[in-house]
């Protein structure tokens, strides 16, 4: 290997959102998740959202939005027939 072209290989902590830690390896000190094995649904068999940035809550404001509308044109849709 030549000196001082790699990077520094050191202990490191992988934390998830959930309070899980992990100690292992790695040229970052710290890398954070947002899910890891402890609480991915697929592993505990429960379903529940988990919500980046509030992707999950915009998703349902566009789905309520679309309904109505859609419910709307259907009911202007009756009254003209």
């Amino acid at each position: 290997m030549k000196a001082d072209i790699h990077p520094k290989y050191v202990d490191a902590e992988i934390r998830c959102a959930c309070g899980n830690v992990i100690k292992t390896r790695s040229t970052k000190q710290t890398v954070i998740l947002g899910i890891c094995n402890v609480c991915h649904p697929f592993y505990t068999g429960q379903q529940k959202f988990v919500d980046t940035a509030g992707r999950v809550d915009k998703f349902q404001q566009r789905l309520a939005k679309t309904q109505a509308a859609q419910a709307e044109a259907a009911a202007k849709k009756k009254k003209k027939v």
